[in-house]
Protein backbone atom coordinates (compact mmCIF):
# COMPACT_ATOMS: atom_id res chain seq x y z
CA UNK A 1 0.00 0.00 0.00
CA UNK A 2 1.21 3.54 -0.88
CA UNK A 3 1.75 5.33 2.14
CA UNK A 4 -0.79 7.90 2.36
CA UNK A 5 2.26 11.09 2.87
CA UNK A 6 3.59 10.23 -0.31
CA UNK A 7 1.70 12.24 -2.84
CA UNK A 8 4.15 12.27 -5.86
CA UNK A 9 2.79 9.14 -7.28
CA UNK A 10 -0.72 10.10 -7.37
CA UNK A 11 0.27 13.67 -8.90
CA UNK A 12 2.53 11.95 -11.65
CA UNK A 13 -0.78 9.55 -12.50
CA UNK A 14 -3.12 13.07 -12.57
CA UNK A 15 -1.14 14.58 -15.00
CA UNK A 16 -0.67 11.88 -17.11
CA UNK A 17 -4.26 11.51 -17.14
CA UNK A 18 -5.24 15.15 -18.62
CA UNK A 19 -2.65 15.62 -20.64
CA UNK A 20 -1.49 15.16 -24.22
CA UNK A 21 1.64 13.08 -23.88
CA UNK A 22 4.29 15.14 -25.94
CA UNK A 23 6.73 14.60 -23.03
CA UNK A 24 7.87 11.79 -21.03
CA UNK A 25 9.13 13.68 -17.90
CA UNK A 26 10.48 12.57 -14.70
CA UNK A 27 8.33 11.36 -11.53
CA UNK A 28 9.04 14.64 -10.51
CA UNK A 29 6.75 17.18 -8.65
CA UNK A 30 7.99 20.56 -8.02
CA UNK A 31 6.28 22.78 -5.77
CA UNK A 32 8.66 25.33 -4.90
CA UNK A 33 12.45 26.43 -5.76
CA UNK A 34 15.25 28.83 -4.97
CA UNK A 35 18.25 29.52 -6.41
CA UNK A 36 19.78 26.20 -7.65
CA UNK A 37 17.37 24.05 -5.80
CA UNK A 38 14.16 22.70 -5.73
CA UNK A 39 11.72 20.87 -3.90
CA UNK A 40 9.23 18.35 -4.32
CA UNK A 41 5.67 17.86 -3.26
CA UNK A 42 7.06 15.31 -0.55
CA UNK A 43 9.45 17.65 0.52
CA UNK A 44 12.12 16.49 -1.15
CA UNK A 45 15.37 18.32 -2.49
CA UNK A 46 16.97 18.54 -5.33
CA UNK A 47 19.77 20.22 -6.90
CA UNK A 48 18.70 21.66 -10.52
CA UNK A 49 21.25 20.47 -13.08
CA UNK A 50 18.76 21.38 -16.01
CA UNK A 51 18.16 24.90 -15.23
CA UNK A 52 14.60 25.19 -17.48
CA UNK A 53 17.39 24.08 -20.56
CA UNK A 54 19.03 27.45 -19.86
CA UNK A 55 15.89 29.43 -18.72
CA UNK A 56 17.05 30.12 -15.31
CA UNK A 57 20.51 31.02 -15.71
CA UNK A 58 20.05 32.79 -12.65
CA UNK A 59 18.74 30.77 -10.86
CA UNK A 60 14.80 30.21 -9.35
CA UNK A 61 13.51 33.14 -8.24
CA UNK A 62 16.61 35.40 -8.39
CA UNK A 63 15.40 38.67 -5.83
CA UNK A 64 16.19 41.29 -8.39
CA UNK A 65 14.00 39.71 -11.06
CA UNK A 66 11.32 39.01 -8.32
CA UNK A 67 11.44 42.08 -7.45
CA UNK A 68 11.20 43.78 -11.19
CA UNK A 69 8.17 41.50 -11.75
CA UNK A 70 6.55 42.55 -8.27
CA UNK A 71 6.86 46.07 -8.70
CA UNK A 72 5.72 45.78 -12.73
CA UNK A 73 2.55 43.75 -11.68
CA UNK A 74 1.32 46.21 -9.43
CA UNK A 75 1.39 48.59 -12.52
CA UNK A 76 0.72 47.32 -15.93
CA UNK A 77 0.80 43.99 -17.49
CA UNK A 78 0.12 44.41 -21.36
CA UNK A 79 -0.47 47.09 -23.75
CA UNK A 80 -0.21 45.25 -27.13
CA UNK A 81 1.80 46.94 -29.38
CA UNK A 82 -1.04 48.91 -30.56
CA UNK A 83 0.47 51.55 -28.08
CA UNK A 84 3.76 52.41 -26.48
CA UNK A 85 4.50 51.77 -22.57
CA UNK A 86 6.81 53.12 -20.17
CA UNK A 87 9.34 49.79 -19.72
CA UNK A 88 9.49 49.19 -23.57
CA UNK A 89 12.25 51.50 -24.67
CA UNK A 90 14.62 51.26 -21.95
CA UNK A 91 14.33 47.11 -22.86
CA UNK A 92 15.16 47.46 -26.36
CA UNK A 93 17.94 49.93 -25.40
CA UNK A 94 19.51 47.94 -23.10
CA UNK A 95 19.19 44.36 -24.95
CA UNK A 96 20.46 46.50 -28.43
CA UNK A 97 23.43 47.88 -26.48
CA UNK A 98 24.20 44.21 -25.07
CA UNK A 99 24.47 42.68 -28.30
CA UNK A 100 26.08 45.51 -30.17
CA UNK A 101 23.16 45.68 -32.25
CA UNK A 102 21.27 48.98 -33.95
CA UNK A 103 17.69 47.31 -32.91
CA UNK A 104 15.67 44.64 -31.55
CA UNK A 105 12.59 43.04 -32.28
CA UNK A 106 10.55 41.53 -28.75
CA UNK A 107 8.48 38.37 -29.15
CA UNK A 108 8.06 35.52 -26.53
CA UNK A 109 9.05 32.22 -27.10
CA UNK A 110 12.75 31.16 -29.00
CA UNK A 111 10.57 29.35 -31.78
CA UNK A 112 8.78 32.84 -32.18
CA UNK A 113 12.35 34.31 -32.45
CA UNK A 114 13.85 31.85 -35.13
CA UNK A 115 10.44 32.21 -37.13
CA UNK A 116 10.92 36.10 -37.01
CA UNK A 117 14.57 35.66 -38.11
CA UNK A 118 13.45 33.39 -40.89
CA UNK A 119 11.28 36.26 -42.55
CA UNK A 120 13.41 38.62 -41.72
CA UNK A 121 16.16 37.18 -43.33
CA UNK A 122 13.97 36.27 -46.53
CA UNK A 123 12.52 39.75 -46.86
CA UNK A 124 16.05 41.28 -46.38
CA UNK A 125 16.57 38.63 -49.41
CA UNK A 126 14.41 40.47 -51.46
CA UNK A 127 14.30 43.95 -50.53
CA UNK A 128 18.12 44.24 -50.30
CA UNK A 129 20.05 41.45 -52.05
CA UNK A 130 17.97 40.53 -55.12
CA UNK A 131 16.57 37.21 -54.96
CA UNK A 132 14.23 36.97 -57.14
CA UNK A 133 10.84 36.29 -55.40
CA UNK A 134 10.10 33.52 -53.66
CA UNK A 135 13.33 31.73 -53.99
CA UNK A 136 15.22 32.50 -50.80
CA UNK A 137 16.80 29.71 -49.40
CA UNK A 138 18.36 29.25 -45.51
CA UNK A 139 21.26 26.87 -44.96
CA UNK A 140 21.39 24.82 -41.76
CA UNK A 141 22.83 22.60 -39.89
CA UNK A 142 22.29 18.51 -39.12
CA UNK A 143 21.46 18.02 -35.77
CA UNK A 144 19.82 21.59 -35.34
CA UNK A 145 16.95 22.09 -32.59
CA UNK A 146 15.26 25.75 -33.73
CA UNK A 147 12.15 25.05 -32.28
CA UNK A 148 9.10 23.21 -32.91
CA UNK A 149 6.48 25.30 -35.02
CA UNK A 150 5.68 23.48 -39.04
CA UNK A 151 8.21 25.68 -40.69
CA UNK A 152 11.14 25.10 -37.99
CA UNK A 153 10.33 21.35 -38.21
CA UNK A 154 10.49 21.22 -41.85
CA UNK A 155 14.66 21.90 -41.82
CA UNK A 156 14.74 19.23 -38.25
CA UNK A 157 16.88 16.26 -38.85
CA UNK A 158 15.71 14.60 -35.79
CA UNK A 159 12.74 12.23 -36.57
CA UNK A 160 10.93 12.44 -33.52
CA UNK A 161 10.38 16.12 -34.11
CA UNK A 162 9.42 16.05 -37.66
CA UNK A 163 7.68 12.91 -38.95
CA UNK A 164 4.14 13.11 -39.80
CA UNK A 165 4.32 16.59 -39.56
CA UNK A 166 4.51 17.44 -43.41
CA UNK A 167 3.85 18.73 -46.07
CA UNK A 168 6.86 20.34 -45.18
CA UNK A 169 8.36 23.99 -45.63
CA UNK A 170 10.28 24.47 -48.99
CA UNK A 171 13.69 26.66 -48.97
CA UNK A 172 16.17 25.30 -46.40
CA UNK A 173 19.44 23.30 -47.51
CA UNK A 174 20.65 21.01 -44.46
CA UNK A 175 24.62 20.68 -44.29
CA UNK A 176 26.42 19.17 -41.89
CA UNK A 177 27.69 20.53 -38.48
CA UNK A 178 31.28 21.78 -38.50
CA UNK A 179 32.07 21.27 -41.81
CA UNK A 180 32.79 24.56 -43.65
CA UNK A 181 33.32 22.74 -47.30
CA UNK A 182 29.90 21.72 -46.98
CA UNK A 183 28.46 25.03 -46.04
CA UNK A 184 30.21 27.01 -49.00
CA UNK A 185 29.51 24.63 -51.55
CA UNK A 186 25.25 25.07 -50.25
CA UNK A 187 25.68 28.91 -50.67
CA UNK A 188 24.69 30.14 -54.05
CA UNK A 189 22.67 33.25 -55.74
CA UNK A 190 19.38 32.11 -53.72
CA UNK A 191 21.28 32.10 -50.45
CA UNK A 192 19.62 35.01 -47.74
CA UNK A 193 20.86 33.39 -44.41
CA UNK A 194 22.90 30.83 -42.69
CA UNK A 195 21.19 30.13 -39.70
CA UNK A 196 23.31 28.10 -36.93
CA UNK A 197 23.23 27.32 -32.86
CA UNK A 198 27.04 28.21 -32.30
CA UNK A 199 26.39 25.10 -30.31
CA UNK A 200 24.12 22.48 -30.49
CA UNK A 201 22.35 21.82 -27.35
CA UNK A 202 19.46 19.19 -27.70
CA UNK A 203 22.00 16.95 -29.99
CA UNK A 204 24.20 17.09 -27.00
CA UNK A 205 26.05 20.11 -26.04
CA UNK A 206 27.87 19.70 -29.42
CA UNK A 207 30.84 22.27 -29.69
CA UNK A 208 32.06 22.95 -33.38
CA UNK A 209 35.37 22.70 -34.71
CA UNK A 210 37.83 25.74 -33.36
CA UNK A 211 37.80 28.15 -36.62
CA UNK A 212 34.08 26.92 -37.82
CA UNK A 213 32.55 29.63 -36.62
CA UNK A 214 35.31 32.44 -38.03
CA UNK A 215 34.57 30.51 -40.96
CA UNK A 216 31.29 30.64 -41.27
CA UNK A 217 31.36 34.70 -40.64
CA UNK A 218 34.03 34.90 -43.79
CA UNK A 219 31.62 33.18 -46.16
CA UNK A 220 28.81 35.29 -45.08
CA UNK A 221 30.94 38.13 -45.23
CA UNK A 222 32.64 37.56 -48.70
CA UNK A 223 28.59 35.56 -50.63
CA UNK A 224 26.42 39.06 -48.64
CA UNK A 225 24.59 36.12 -46.61
CA UNK A 226 23.20 37.12 -43.36
CA UNK A 227 24.76 34.72 -40.74
CA UNK A 228 22.15 34.33 -38.00
CA UNK A 229 23.13 33.06 -34.71
CA UNK A 230 20.30 31.26 -32.44
CA UNK A 231 21.76 31.98 -28.90
CA UNK A 232 18.41 30.79 -27.55
CA UNK A 233 20.06 28.07 -25.44
CA UNK A 234 23.81 29.07 -25.70
CA UNK A 235 23.59 33.00 -25.06
CA UNK A 236 23.50 35.27 -21.84
CA UNK A 237 26.46 33.62 -19.91
CA UNK A 238 25.83 30.15 -20.22
CA UNK A 239 28.79 29.25 -22.00
CA UNK A 240 31.19 31.68 -19.94
CA UNK A 241 30.76 34.28 -21.89
CA UNK A 242 27.79 36.44 -22.89
CA UNK A 243 27.33 35.30 -26.07
CA UNK A 244 29.03 31.12 -27.47
CA UNK A 245 29.90 33.39 -30.69
CA UNK A 246 32.69 35.28 -28.32
CA UNK A 247 34.68 32.60 -27.66
CA UNK A 248 35.90 32.74 -31.12
CA UNK A 249 35.35 36.41 -31.56
CA UNK A 250 32.56 36.63 -33.83
CA UNK A 251 29.67 38.56 -34.60
CA UNK A 252 26.94 37.80 -36.32
CA UNK A 253 24.34 39.96 -38.47
CA UNK A 254 21.57 38.60 -36.19
CA UNK A 255 21.07 37.33 -32.40
CA UNK A 256 17.99 35.26 -32.07
CA UNK A 257 17.74 35.27 -27.72
CA UNK A 258 15.16 33.76 -25.72
CA UNK A 259 14.98 31.28 -22.19
CA UNK A 260 17.11 33.20 -19.73
CA UNK A 261 15.85 36.57 -21.37
CA UNK A 262 12.81 36.15 -19.10
CA UNK A 263 14.59 35.22 -16.15
CA UNK A 264 12.87 32.41 -15.75
CA UNK A 265 9.47 34.30 -14.75
CA UNK A 266 7.89 34.84 -18.08
CA UNK A 267 8.93 33.75 -21.50
CA UNK A 268 10.84 36.77 -23.55
CA UNK A 269 12.89 36.38 -26.68
CA UNK A 270 14.14 38.64 -29.29
CA UNK A 271 15.91 39.02 -32.37
CA UNK A 272 18.62 42.28 -32.33
CA UNK A 273 20.54 43.13 -35.64
CA UNK A 274 21.33 46.70 -37.22
CA UNK A 275 18.96 49.22 -39.18
CA UNK A 276 19.74 47.51 -42.37
CA UNK A 277 18.40 44.05 -41.61
CA UNK A 278 16.04 44.45 -39.06
CA UNK A 279 14.43 48.03 -40.89
CA UNK A 280 12.95 45.81 -43.45
CA UNK A 281 10.19 45.22 -41.78
CA UNK A 282 7.26 47.91 -41.96
CA UNK A 283 4.14 48.81 -39.88
CA UNK A 284 1.80 45.36 -40.13
CA UNK A 285 4.05 42.71 -41.60
CA UNK A 286 4.86 41.00 -38.71
CA UNK A 287 3.97 41.21 -34.73
CA UNK A 288 2.38 39.48 -31.53
CA UNK A 289 0.14 41.08 -29.09
CA UNK A 290 2.14 39.38 -25.74
CA UNK A 291 5.35 40.07 -27.80
CA UNK A 292 7.31 43.09 -25.52
CA UNK A 293 4.90 43.21 -23.24
CA UNK A 294 5.55 45.91 -19.31
CA UNK A 295 6.19 43.06 -17.68
CA UNK A 296 8.16 40.65 -20.01
CA UNK A 297 10.27 44.18 -20.17
CA UNK A 298 10.64 44.97 -16.81
CA UNK A 299 12.31 41.77 -16.26
CA UNK A 300 14.53 41.61 -19.21
CA UNK A 301 15.75 44.96 -18.75
CA UNK A 302 16.97 43.53 -15.16
CA UNK A 303 18.37 40.74 -16.88
CA UNK A 304 20.34 42.71 -19.18
CA UNK A 305 21.31 44.53 -15.72
CA UNK A 306 22.81 41.12 -14.19
CA UNK A 307 24.96 40.85 -17.18
CA UNK A 308 26.34 44.08 -18.24
CA UNK A 309 28.20 43.32 -14.77
CA UNK A 310 30.07 39.80 -16.23
CA UNK A 311 29.63 38.50 -12.78
CA UNK A 312 27.81 35.81 -14.10
CA UNK A 313 29.86 35.31 -17.44
CA UNK A 314 32.48 34.92 -14.81
CA UNK A 315 30.99 32.50 -12.98
CA UNK A 316 30.13 29.71 -15.62
CA UNK A 317 33.41 30.05 -16.84
CA UNK A 318 35.14 29.48 -13.42
CA UNK A 319 32.48 26.86 -12.58
CA UNK A 320 32.67 25.38 -15.93
CA UNK A 321 36.27 24.47 -15.93
CA UNK A 322 35.54 22.80 -12.40
CA UNK A 323 32.86 21.09 -13.74
CA UNK A 324 34.80 19.93 -17.01
CA UNK A 325 37.67 18.73 -15.02
CA UNK A 326 35.67 16.74 -12.48
CA UNK A 327 33.79 15.54 -15.53
CA UNK A 328 36.81 14.35 -17.40
CA UNK A 329 37.99 12.42 -14.54
CA UNK A 330 35.22 9.69 -15.55
CA UNK A 331 35.63 9.01 -18.92
CA UNK A 332 36.79 5.68 -19.19
CA UNK A 333 34.95 5.01 -15.66
CA UNK A 334 31.63 5.00 -17.17
CA UNK A 335 31.64 8.12 -19.53
CA UNK A 336 32.98 7.66 -23.03
CA UNK A 337 32.71 11.54 -23.74
CA UNK A 338 32.47 14.80 -22.10
CA UNK A 339 31.76 17.99 -24.79
CA UNK A 340 30.72 21.63 -23.68
CA UNK A 341 31.64 25.17 -22.65
CA UNK A 342 30.94 27.35 -19.18
CA UNK A 343 28.03 25.36 -16.98
CA UNK A 344 27.04 23.71 -20.02
CA UNK A 345 27.93 19.54 -20.61
CA UNK A 346 26.64 17.16 -22.58
CA UNK A 347 27.91 13.81 -21.24
CA UNK A 348 27.97 10.76 -23.42
CA UNK A 349 27.72 7.26 -20.58
CA UNK A 350 28.99 3.92 -21.74
CA UNK A 351 25.39 2.53 -23.13
CA UNK A 352 26.57 -0.90 -21.28
CA UNK A 353 25.99 0.33 -18.65
CA UNK A 354 22.58 2.39 -18.87
CA UNK A 355 20.27 4.77 -21.10
CA UNK A 356 20.80 8.27 -20.65
CA UNK A 357 17.14 8.07 -18.76
CA UNK A 358 18.10 5.66 -16.48
CA UNK A 359 20.86 7.35 -15.60
CA UNK A 360 18.37 10.64 -14.72
CA UNK A 361 16.17 8.76 -12.80
CA UNK A 362 19.09 7.22 -10.66
CA UNK A 363 20.48 11.13 -10.60
CA UNK A 364 16.99 12.03 -9.45
CA UNK A 365 16.75 9.33 -6.80
CA UNK A 366 19.94 11.24 -5.08
CA UNK A 367 19.02 14.47 -5.61
CA UNK A 368 20.05 15.53 -8.67
CA UNK A 369 17.79 16.70 -11.43
CA UNK A 370 19.32 16.19 -15.07
CA UNK A 371 17.67 15.37 -18.75
CA UNK A 372 18.74 12.53 -21.10
CA UNK A 373 19.03 12.91 -24.93
CA UNK A 374 19.21 10.63 -27.83
CA UNK A 375 19.79 7.71 -26.28
CA UNK A 376 23.05 7.53 -23.52
CA UNK A 377 23.54 11.54 -23.39
CA UNK A 378 22.99 13.56 -20.87
CA UNK A 379 23.16 17.39 -20.71
CA UNK A 380 24.06 19.27 -17.36
CA UNK A 381 23.58 22.83 -17.33
CA UNK A 382 23.20 24.31 -14.05
CA UNK A 383 21.79 27.82 -12.25
CA UNK A 384 25.00 29.69 -13.02
CA UNK A 385 24.38 30.65 -9.21
CA UNK A 386 25.41 27.35 -7.79
CA UNK A 387 28.38 26.70 -5.76
CA UNK A 388 31.26 25.13 -6.38
CA UNK A 389 30.65 22.73 -3.13
CA UNK A 390 27.36 22.00 -4.87
CA UNK A 391 28.73 21.46 -8.10
CA UNK A 392 31.03 19.06 -6.82
CA UNK A 393 28.01 16.94 -4.66
CA UNK A 394 26.28 16.79 -8.20
CA UNK A 395 30.05 15.10 -10.21
CA UNK A 396 29.99 12.92 -6.78
CA UNK A 397 26.44 11.83 -7.30
CA UNK A 398 26.82 10.93 -10.77
CA UNK A 399 30.07 9.30 -10.35
CA UNK A 400 28.03 7.35 -7.72
CA UNK A 401 25.42 6.05 -10.21
CA UNK A 402 28.33 4.89 -12.80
Amino acid sequence: MVDDLVRTPAAVAEAERWTAHNYHPLPVVISSAAGAWVTDIDGKRYLDCLAGYSALNFGHRHPALIAAAHAQLDRLTLTSRAFVHDQFAAFCRALAELCGKDLVLPMNTGAEAVETAIKVARKWGYRVKGVPHDKATIVVAEGNFHGRTTTIVSFSTDPDARADFGPYTPGFKVVPYGDLAALEAAIDETTVAVLLEPIQGEQGVIVPPEGYLPGVRALCTENRVLFVADEIQSGLGRTGTTFACDHEGVVPDMYVLGKALGGGIVPVSAVAADQDVLGVLRPGEHGSTFGGNPLACAVATEVVGLLKTGEFQRRSAELGARLHADLGALVGHGLLAVRGRGLWAGIDIDPALMTGRAACERLAERGVLAKDTHGSTIRLAPPLVVEPAELDWAVEQLAAIL
